[in-house]
């Protein structure tokens, strides 16, 4: 499972690491685009496995932000 980024831009920070507990709806980071800070929100709740793109990075839309163990498991 994964969380997607939703549009292409600068990865300006991420607030979550792996190990963390994630929910449904929270704020995991905030990507800047045309000079905008837009918040990346998780569409689906668990435990990251592993964070895929770091601050500063520049990353497109579609592009795999978080990698999550499903809570359900």
């Amino acid at each position: 499972m994964t969380v997607k980024i939703q549009m292409a831009g600068n990865l300006w920070k991420v607030h979550v690491k792996a190990g963390d507990h994630i929910e449904k709806g929270e704020e995991v980071a905030i990507l800047e685009s045309m000079k905008m800070e837009i918040p990346i929100v998780a569409d689906r709740s668990g435990t990251i496995k592993e964070v895929k793109r770091h601050e500063g990075d520049f990353v497109n839309e579609g592009d795999v932000l978080l990698e999550l163990i499903d809570s359900t498991q």
